[in-house]
C-alpha cells in the first residue's frame, strides 16, 4: 500500500564540508515523499508528485514541517538510559562507580527489555531511525534489545559487549565465552529482518590480548560485520592501553594488530589521536564517532572535527550521543554541542555539515548508506519530520531567517523533542506527538 508525506524537504549526497553545499545538499520547498513496502517509491516537488497519485494513495501534510532522513545515532549505551546525567567524575573513574555498578542489572532480561522499551521509545520521539548500540556483557540484553526493536521495525546494529579484565567479576566474560556467545548471537540476529550485529570489544584495556586475537578471528569470519569500540577518549585511557600493548605504536595499533580496523569499525572519540592514526583509519576504512556532549560532559576534551576531516585523508565521521554520558537522546542537542566543539577548536561547523552528519553522515560511518541516511527512491523509508516552528521562541525566531541554512541553524541551536512531529520507520509511522 502506498502512503506519502508532503512538506519541505532535506536531503544530503555528500558531504557538504568537503564538496560544499551546492554539491551535496537537496532542498525542496515543497515536496512529497511517497512510501510503498517500507521502502521510498518516489521523491520530487508536490506540484510533479502529486498529479501522478491516484486517489486512494493517503498523502500527510506537515504545515511548517521539513522531512529529513531519520537521524542515525552512531555510538549509544542503551543500558545507560537509567544512569544518565550521573554526576560527576572522568572517564575511568565514571565507569567504575556508575556503568559497572548499573551494568550488573542487566543479568535480569527483565529488567533489560525494560530499560530497551524506554531506550527506543525515547529514540523514535528523537527522530532517531538507527543506531549502532552497546548493551552488557549478558547475551540476554542483546536478545532484549533487538526483540523490542524488531517490534518496531528498526533499522539496529548492536552487539554483547566484551570484557574479561579490569571490571566487576559479574561484569567480566573469558576469550573463549566473548567468541562463543558472539557467535551465537550472530546466528541469532544478525540479517534477521533490519537487525545487524557489531563485534563489540568494550575498549582495548578491557580485553585481554586473548580476547582482541578471539575478537578479531570472529571477525575475520564475517569480513563485513560492523565492530564497534572505544578510541582515544582521554589522555589517561591512551596512557593506559600504552601499558598494556608496550609493542604497539599507538592506541590505534592495538585495533589494527587484532584485525578489527577496516571498513565498518566504528570507533567512539577519538578525540586526542596523532597524524599517524588519522592516516590509518583512513587507510583502513575505519570509522569515527564523534560524541561532542559527552565528551564535554565528562570533560574527556575536544574532538577537532575538521582535522578529522581534512584532506588528502578525510576519515569518516559519524554524529552519536553516546548515552548516557552523552547528555540527550537529541540530535538537534548533539549538533549543537558539535558547533560547539568546532567553535573551540577554531572555525564554525556549519548547520548542512551538522545535519548531514546526523543522517548520511552516520550511514556512512556505518556502512549503511545503501540502505538509510538519505532520501531517495529505493532506500528504506525511514524518515523524520521536523516541526520548523515548534516552541514560541522558534516561531519568533523563524520569522527573520534569511535561508534554509540559517534555518536550520537555528533548529540545531534552539530545538529540541518537540521540533519531532513524526517519525517514520520502514514507512510507517511510529511516533508522533500525543501519541499513545
Amino acid at each position: 500500500m502506498k502512503t506519502a508525506i508532503r512538506a519541505a524537504l532535506l536531503t544530503f549526497s555528500r558531504d557538504p564540508l568537503l564538496y560544499g553545499v551546492e554539491a551535496g545538499m537537496r532542498h525542496e520547498s515543497d515536496a512529497v515523499v511517497v512510501m510503498e513496502d517500507g521502502r521510498i517509491a518516489a521523491v520530487g516537488p508536490a506540484s510533479t508528485l502529486l498529479p501522478t497519485l491516484r486517489p486512494e494513495v493517503v498523502v500527510t501534510s506537515y504545515p511548517d514541517g521539513l522531512i529529513l532522513p531519520g537521524f542515525i545515532d552512531c555510538h549509544v549505551h542503551y543500558p545507560q538510559t537509567e544512569m544518565i546525567a550521573a554526576y560527576g567524575e572522568q572517564l575511568i573513574d565514571w565507569l567504575n562507580h556508575y556503568t559497572f555498578v548499573t551494568e550488573q542489572g542487566f543479568a535480569d532480561k527483565a529488567h533489560a527489555a525494560a530499560v530497551a522499551e524506554v531506550f527506543l521509545a525515547e529514540q523514535l520521539r528523537h527522530g532517531v531511525t538507527s543506531s549502532a548500540v552497546f548493551c552488557t556483557v549478558f547475551p540476554d540484553s542483546v536478545d532484549a534489545l533487538f526483540e523490542a526493536a524488531e517490534r518496531r521495525r528498526m533499522r539496529l546494529i548492536a552487539g554483547k559487549v566484551c570484557m574479561d579484565q579490569f571490571a566487576p567479576a559479574a561484569l567480566l566474560d573469558t576469550a573463549e565465552r566473548a567468541y562463543d556467545e558472539s557467535k551465537a548471537l550472530i546466528g541469532r540476529w544478525h540479517g534477521r529482518g533490519r537487525a545487524e550485529y557489531a563485534i563489540t570489544p568494550r575498549f582495548a584495556p578491557t580485553s585481554s590480548s586473548a580476547q582482541l586475537e578471539a575478537l578479531g578471528a570472529l571477525a575475520a569470519e564475517y569480513p563485513d560485520m560492523a565492530i564497534q569500540s572505544h578510541l582515544a577518549e582521554t589522555p589517561r585511557e591512551i596512557a593506559w592501553a600504552k601499558s598494556l600493548h608496550p609493542d604497539c605504536p599507538h592506541y590505534t595499533g592495538v585495533y589494527q594488530h587484532y584485525g578489527l580496523l577496516r571498513p565498518r569499525a566504528v570507533y567512539g572519540h577519538g578525540i586526542h589521536l596523532q597524524e599517524e592514526e588519522l592516516q590509518l583509519l583512513y587507510d583502513s576504512g575505519a570509522s569515527l564517532a564523534h560524541c561532542p556532549s559527552s565528551n564535554f560532559f565528562l570533560g574527556s576534551g575536544c574532538f577537532d572535527l575538521r582535522r578529522a576531516r581534512a584532506m588528502p585523508r578525510p576519515v569518516t565521521v559519524g554524529l552519536a550521543s553516546d548515552l548516557g554520558a552523552g547528555t540527550s537522546f537529541s540530535m538537534l542537542h548533539t549538533m549543537r554541542s558539535a558547533y560547539e566543539a568546532a567553535q573551540l577548536n577554531g572555525f564554525p561547523l556549519s548547520a548542512p555539515q551538522a545535519f548531514y552528519l546526523a543522517t548520511r553522515g552516520s550511514a556512512e560511518a556505518l556502512g549503511l548508506a545503501d540502505k538509510v541516511g538519505s532520501i531517495e527512491v529505493g532506500l528504506e523509508a525511514d524518515l523524520v519530520v521536523l516541526n520548523l516552528r515548534s516552541t514560541p521562541l522558534i516561531d519568533f525566531r523563524m520569522r527573520y531567517v534569511r535561508d534554509i541554512q540559517e534555518a536550520l541553524f537555528v533548529q540545531m541551536i534552539l530545538g529540541d523533542d518537540r521540533a519531532v512531529a513524526a517519525t517514520y520507520v520502514a514507512g510507517q509511522l511510529q511516533y508522533c506527538p500525543g501519541q499513545a
